[in-house]
């Protein structure tokens, strides 16, 4: 590929020179190549990790997108088996028709089937289904100097469990097949309620979310004093009757990267107190195809360009359950006297099912996502969010982070030193860098 490489967030800017690999057959020769050359590499799904996990540390990756077939599918009991460059989108194409849907999805259909295994990704019903890695059955996994493995429960286990949240550290994953839920209709049918306060998410949190398969919140982050916390609570299931249709509507664009973000103090604090003026103050119901549900922003391809040429960074945690409520009420609080922020905060509680991953992030409490435009004193905002967590006995996203210290994360993920013996010499990121060596 001629063009470079990033990542979503565009921060660092680190680009990536592309080697693209066609046929799984061909990897271990091309991967060969990139190491003669340049000692070390990376694979690169769809570029949707936002901070630095997907950058390789010699900054060549071999491009596994391309690696988009499927291999074999059975409707009867819902398993797909494909290789790692298929979208969790065109996975979505071909199920739905059939009455089959993802267990377990992230925020954006775009993801791919070997990104969504090496971050673990975890979506709105890991109360009920854990992360994505309790659904995979068995993975291809090519090391160096080593023959192609098959990692599963039952075989390859140390492996397995290494790779899933491993950040393609441990192997190149090659193939994957995935355990799908039947539905009914893809359309969605869901309750929208706004809260006040983060007192009233935890109590509609609690009262909720055993009731639906899906359960998010949207956050205003600007918000302060008695409203700290207000937003937007919504719960969902799939519908009961309706179509097996995919959606196919026409996605918007955003043509290209302005010099400087679009988002900015005035912006978000409009955008913010609309969004929930807007919503009911009763719970309503309503029914939705399932892609404005889980992926809103999936609608406007390149969405990353409106935070300009310096890019953003995503700050997501995980606060245990014990100190949720206190420690989330001081980090929105910080956010909020920092007058900084995000036009698309999500809370969502987590629940007790362990994932089979040695590195998976979320644990059983509260997690918070926003993004921030890169500027020069989002450090010290950091700097002062990461004492919080600290404190609180959470930790941050791999999969999001561009600033986590090395502390932090050995601290955070007791695992990371039995994966480190356990990955793969020749596979190495910026990220694992910053934090391990």
């Amino acid at each position: 590929m001629s063009s470079p490489l990033h990542s979503w967030g565009r921060y660092p800017h680190t680009p990536q020179a592309a080697h693209a690999c066609s046929w799984v057959s061909d990897v271990a020769a091309l991967r060969d190549g990139v190491l003669a050359a340049h000692g070390t590499t990376l694979a690169y799904g769809n570029g949707r990790s936002y901070g630095d996990s997907c950058m390789a540390a010699s900054d060549h990756v071999l491009y596994m997108r391309t690696l988009d077939r499927f291999i074999h599918v059975d409707w009867q009991q819902g398993v797909v088996q494909a290789e790692a460059g298929v979208t969790l989108a065109e996975i979505l194409a071909i199920a739905i028709p059939q009455g089959w849907f993802l267990s377990v999805t992230p925020g954006t259909q775009f993801a791919t089937l070997g990104g969504a295994i090496a971050n673990d990704v975890h979506g709105k019903n890991h109360h009920l289904r854990g992360t994505f890695g309790n659904h995979v059955r068995r993975f291809g996994l090519l090391r160096n100097n080593e023959e192609p493995l098959s990692c599963s429960p039952n075989e390859n286990t140390e492996l397995y469990a290494a790779t899933i949240g491993g950040l393609g550290l441990t192997g190149i994953i090659t193939w994957a097949e995935i355990q799908l839920i039947p539905i009914r209709a893809s359309q969605i049918d869901s309750k929208v309620v706004r809260f006040d306060n983060l007192a009233e998410f935890f109590s509609l949190s609690s009262e909720l979310d055993h009731q639906h398969e899906y359960s998010v919140a949207w956050i205003d982050c600007l918000a302060k004093g008695a409203q700290t916390g207000r937003g937007v609570f919504i719960v969902g299931d799939h519908a009961r009757y309706g179509s097996l249709e995919v959606d196919e509507r026409a996605k918007l664009s955003v043509p290209l990267t302005p010099p400087i973000s679009l988002i900015n103090n005035l912006s978000l604090r409009a955008f913010n107190d609309l969004y929930w003026r807007v919503h009911p103050a009763q719970s309503t119901r309503k029914r939705s195809s399932y892609e404005p549900f889980f992926y809103p922003l999936d609608r406007i391809l390149h969405w990353n360009r409106i935070y300009g040429r310096r890019g953003f960074q995503q700050y997501q945690c995980v606060i245990p359950d014990a100190v949720a409520e206190v420690v989330m009420r001081d980090l929105l609080s910080a956010i909020a006297e920092s007058g900084q922020g995000s036009f698309l905060a999500v809370l969502k509680r987590c629940g007790y099912i362990a994932s089979p991953g040695l590195l998976s992030f979320p644990l059983p409490g509260t997690s918070l996502a926003l993004d921030f435009p890169q500027k020069a004193d989002l450090a010290r905002l950091f700097t002062q969010l990461d004492a919080i967590v600290r404190e609180g006995g959470g930790r941050l996203y791999p999969a999001k982070d561009a600033h986590m210290s090395g502390a932090d994360f050995r601290q955070a993920y007791a695992g990371w030193e039995r994966l480190e013996a356990l990955r793969d010499p020749s596979l190495n990121s910026h990220f694992w860098k910053r934090v391990t060596q």
